[in-house]
């Protein structure tokens, strides 16, 4: 599995929405509709004594075919207050906020992509880019992990999956009809921080991984999908989270295991808060997996878990 792959697990709409640097196809099509299959979610209900959050596991980019949502999803919006994701709502449409993912993806040292990749790399990525028109010299200022990210998005957007039909774009729709109260865990300073922070070496070997087979990645995009909606823990945990901290340890270190950390508390303090204005949050799928999720951390705290599926019993 590509390990930029699992960045679509794990971004909110920030990043996503923000891209628009370098795309190329790879050759997708986008394929037939198959019919809809029942969608087992990623639904984890917390408590206390008093109040409960349930976290759901988002897919950020999804085609018109994957509605409509589990009922398990419907009654956990519906029994929640409030609807808390990555980062607040309104700051995703912010204008400044595009212009923050630009300034984040450039050199701070005046070097160039050209400069920063090998020789074979190069080459590989003036191939892609190619095939749409494009060239290295349009993307010459940009560092690799916004090519990487540009360069999927492209992939599968040109395969039929859209931003605007994500599970993340379609709650924040259904939050501002239902006049809920909306909230984030972080910033979009925070999540573009967070990707600008990796180093170099591993954003040079994730592009590299992704240029020797680009047609790779779109059988990887559907497998990701497929194991999504299927509720597929351990393929979704083994195939994205591990090999992601094995490939690139302090890239998953920044963009997962801190920021789970950071969220933690946040999450505490709504358990905490008195009532049962119960909460729905709303974050990528990798958050909530394995020893360094949501799931498995508020559960060694003693808050009582247990997952939300009624097609699995």
């Amino acid at each position: 599995m590509k390990t930029f792959k699992p960045l679509l697990l794990s971004l909110c709409c920030a990043a996503i929405a923000s891209i628009a640097l370098a795309r190329a196809d790879g050759g997708a099509k986008t394929p037939p509709a198959s019919p809809a299959k029942a969608q087992i979610p990623l639904l984890w209900k917390v408590s206390d004594a008093d109040n409960a959050v349930y976290l759901l596991g988002s897919f950020h980019l999804l085609k018109p075919d994957d509605y409509p949502l589990s009922k398990d999803i419907d009654t956990a919006f519906d029994d929640a207050k409030t609807v808390v994701f990555e980062v607040e709502p309104a700051s995703l449409g912010a204008p400044e906020t595009a212009e923050k993912f630009r300034q984040a993806a450039g050199y701070a040292d005046g070097r160039t992509l050209s400069q920063v990749l090998p020789k074979a790399t190069l080459e590989r990525l003036q191939k892609l880019l190619a095939v749409s028109g494009g060239s290295v010299a349009q993307v010459e200022q940009v560092e690799p992990w916004a090519v990487n990210l540009s360069l999927i998005l492209g992939m599968t957007q040109a395969m039929g999956f859209r931003q605007d039909q994500g599970l993340d774009a379609n709650l924040m729709q259904r939050a501002a009809a239902a006049q809920k109260t909306v909230a984030g865990l972080e910033t979009v300073d925070d999540q573009i921080g967070a990707l600008d922070a990796m180093p170099m070496d591993e954003q040079v070997s994730s592009l590299d991984e992704l240029l020797q087979d680009p047609q790779e990645t779109l059988g990887e995009m559907l497998e990701m999908h497929d194991w999504w909606k299927r509720g597929d823990i351990k393929n979704l945990d083994q195939k994205l989270r591990v090999e992601m901290q094995q490939k690139t340890p302090v890239s998953y270190r920044m963009i997962n295991v801190q920021r789970n950390d950071q969220w933690v508390p946040k999450i505490e303090q709504r358990l905490a808060e008195p009532g049962t204005d119960n909460t729905l949050v709303v974050v990528g799928a990798m958050h909530l997996l394995g020893k360094d999720g949501l799931v498995d951390k508020l559960r060694a705290k003693g808050y009582a878990v247990e997952r939300i599926c009624t097609a699995c019993k």
